[in-house]
């Protein structure tokens, strides 16, 4: 009797003739060309749109002040994503493994942590600096100073980074999930283990700069549209005129309100599909 059954196919290994490689599951030759045109135009905007806001904040003397001295740490950090994190997780997830040796793994995941952790930080900084020129900006130049501006930014990279690198250099990450970490180590692939821990931590540092900033901007938003309503309702200017200037102010909100709802949503794009997965 013939047997029906086909024959199964082929594994393909990431490292051929090498023991304990990881099974590879690449794309075919159409969608991974596509994929590696959108990774690849994805990291070059990162990298040469950041690296433009740095230089034009060092270059230019009328930009160096305390927020936008915040803005170029944030541009330097999100710089940094687009050089040492998205080109290796573009092939990683192109080519369905890793070939950039284990040691670069761990910093690899180290510096996605840290960067990605720092950028969030960072925009909450910028968040609170917002605040405080807008509840009160006849003693802002005096709260908001540059040396608090370099704590801020030094606070953030300094927190980032030491989380980051303490919990994957000490293997608290896998503490309580030792056989799992055995059972998906393999030559050619850069797990990231996460024990319920790691995982709550992760999701609380996301969460909780995230509803703040959420508070702070519609605070702010709602302050603004406040005070610009003060200001209308006490000029006493000619009527074309006065037209004319609540036209400007309500221009002035919807400018400040689309420019604070593209900033929250950018967040959240980034941010939220992570941490719904670890999760």
């Amino acid at each position: 009797m013939v047997s029906s059954l086909s024959p199964p196919a082929a594994v393909e290994l990431c490292f051929e003739n090498v023991n304990g490689s990881c099974v590879k599951t690449p794309y075919s030759p159409g969608p991974r060309v596509i994929l590696y045109a959108v990774f690849g135009f994805g990291a070059v905007l990162t990298v040469f749109g950041n690296l433009l806001v740095v230089i034009s904040v060092l270059h230019f003397q009328q930009l160096h002040t305390p927020t936008n001295f915040l803005i170029a740490s944030l541009a330097c950090t999100d710089f940094l994503v687009g050089v040492a994190v998205m080109p290796f997780s573009a092939v990683r997830s192109v080519e369905s493994g890793w070939y950039f040796g284990q040691s670069y793994c761990k910093f690899h995941t180290c510096f996605d942590t840290s960067f990605c952790f720092a950028s969030l930080f960072h925009l909450y900084c910028i968040s609170i600096d917002g605040y405080i020129a807008v509840t009160d900006p006849l003693t802002y130049p005096t709260k908001f100073t540059v040396s608090v501006s370099s704590i801020c930014i030094v606070l953030s990279l300094f927190f980032s980074v030491t989380y980051s690198f303490c919990i994957f250099y000490t293997g608290a990450n896998e503490e309580g999930i030792k056989d799992l970490v055995v059972a998906l180590t393999c030559v050619g692939g850069c797990p990231v283990p996460r024990n319920q821990n790691w995982v709550l931590l992760c999701l609380l540092l996301f969460f909780i700069p995230t509803v703040a900033m959420v508070f702070i901007y519609g605070k702010i938003f709602l302050v603004a549209r406040h005070q610009a309503r003060e200001i209308e309702s006490s000029a006493s200017q000619a009527r074309s005129s006065s037209e004319s200037y609540r036209e400007h102010v309500a221009k002035r909100e919807r400018k400040a309100a689309k420019t604070l709802g593209i900033t929250l949503k950018l967040v959240h794009l980034q941010f939220l599909p992570f941490s719904l997965y670890t999760l």
